[in-house]
């Protein structure tokens, strides 16, 4: 008997029920361990993500003795292909939940034929998206009673981690391997976290020990390292939440509370887009049906590159773009620029995020994305117009994350980071001048708010 164990979302050894369905099933037989590299989602990253995914992937391996078997090519023909080859049995997966992942495991599935067993055990949240629901039935639509009943819901344990594997390589493809070389390899990548679940555990147990308490008060400070930074491992699942949940056992306090929060807010968008499958592309919530939106290109394209003139704004997509990571905070504050002073569609700035971010989910991200523009679920307003310098000098009050990021304003000193048109050696080293005009922007956007409620 060999059975197939097939990861996407799922890249460790604990913590891993769809791991220990396809040992249980290869018996006294064969377990390969398989992970597709699949062009058309590896060619639409950027280099920092394909560099992530790439390193994860290397310490998944060298923790499966060398065991990992990489394919290369479209799922939808490979895994069969696979499965034939090895006269596999059965194929063991982690229940995917976003609808491009549901349509390509149909379509695997089916190719399979009658003959080979398919396995969905697990998924990569606490509580399987569609589990939590209200009294009647239905799912919440506002994350607070979600949440409420997330925790009353609970989860389970963590599975436990086997000891021995039954493990069988099955050749890798030359492309899948020269694709994870040349992204290792790429030129000016920065510095990426450690790679691999033991290196995620340790991150974890640093913050825990060391910031956990003063998380509440601390993490919307994008100067500090004060967050978990669990979110790239979370988006691998290279850690499970469900491990993160039991590694904070009974911790107290409004740092712990704040953080289980944080993990309740990623299980809820994913329920969302369980829910709405839609609501990945387009507004869940029909309240801005006939807003105006431009397509500014070349302000996009300043966007983009962090040379807005707006400095907390440039920081943000500079850190985007040099560690396909950025601050939670600067994500709402570089996303309300794009959607209220460029007056762009949502959309637009959420697949350049998907492009680029390490940890880009779309569940997350997306409605993320939603709660700014104000027609996701719990949305902020449409009328909360993020004001790009108050929001600098509060959160980065000195100035200390603008100057990490744009060097052109390391000269000013303080909260003068947030405001170099106010200084006359503002300018001295060529930063640009801000693109819009935030005032008459706001003032925009507010009217164009009017013009939709006036229908």
């Amino acid at each position: 008997m060999t059975a197939v164990l097939w990861l996407r979302r799922d890249l460790r050894r604990r913590d891993h029920p769809a791991l220990l369905a396809a040992r249980d099933a290869a018996g006294d037989g064969d377990l390969v361990v398989a992970f597709v590299v699949d062009p058309r989602l590896w060619g639409g990253a950027g280099p920092v993500r394909r560099a992530w995914l790439a390193a994860n992937l290397r310490a998944l391996d060298e923790s499966l003795g060398g065991a990992l078997t990489l394919l290369h090519g479209d799922p939808r023909t490979v895994m069969p292909a696979l499965a034939g080859r090895v006269s596999a049995t059965s194929v063991h997966v982690s229940r995917e939940t976003t609808p491009a992942g549901l349509r390509r495991d149909g379509t695997v599935r089916d190719a399979l034929g009658s003959g080979v067993e398919w396995v969905e055990t697990g998924t990569p949240y606490a509580v399987g998206p569609g589990l939590v629901t209200n009294g009647s039935g239905e799912p919440y639509k506002v994350f607070t009673p979600f949440a409420r009943a997330w925790r009353r819901h609970g989860w389970p344990d963590p599975a436990p981690t086997p000891r021995e594997l039954p493990l069988r390589h099955a050749r890798n493809d030359a492309d899948a391997t020269a694709a994870l070389d040349a992204a290792l390899s790429a030129s000016d990548l920065p510095a990426l976290p450690a790679a691999g679940e033991e290196a995620a555990l340790r991150r974890f147990r640093a913050f825990r020990d060391d910031h956990l308490a003063g998380y509440d008060d601390d993490r919307d400070r994008p100067a500090l390292d004060a967050t978990s930074r669990m979110s790239p491992y979370l988006k691998l699942g290279v850690v499970h939440p469900r491990t993160l949940l039991a590694e904070l056992g009974e911790r107290s306090g409004t740092g712990a509370d704040s953080f289980r929060t944080e993990l309740a807010w990623r299980e809820f968008y994913a329920d969302v887009l369980h829910h709405n499958p839609r609501s990945a592309w387009h507004d869940l919530r029909p309240t801005l049906q006939g807003m105006r939106y431009d397509e500014p290109e070349d302000a996009v394209e300043a966007w983009t590159k962090g040379e807005t003139g707006y400095p907390v704004v440039d920081a943000g997509m500079r850190q985007l773009l040099a560690e396909g990571w950025m601050h939670n905070r600067v994500r709402m504050i570089t996303a309300s620029f794009l959607t209220k002073d460029l007056h762009v569609w949502w959309p637009v700035g959420a697949r350049h995020f998907l492009d680029h971010l390490a940890d880009g989910d779309v569940a997350s991200n997306n409605h993320g994305w939603q709660w700014v523009a104000g027609t996701g679920t719990d949305a902020s307003p449409y009328f909360r117009v993020f004001n790009p310098v108050t929001q600098g000098e509060k959160f980065d009050p000195d100035g200390e994350y603008v100057r990490r990021w744009v060097p052109e304003l390391r000269h000013l000193p303080g909260k003068a980071a947030h405001q170099p048109w106010e200084h006359a050696d503002g300018y001295a080293h060529g930063y640009p001048q801000r693109i819009v005009d935030h005032a008459a922007e706001r003032q925009e956007a507010l009217d164009r708010l009017a013009a939709v409620k006036g229908r």
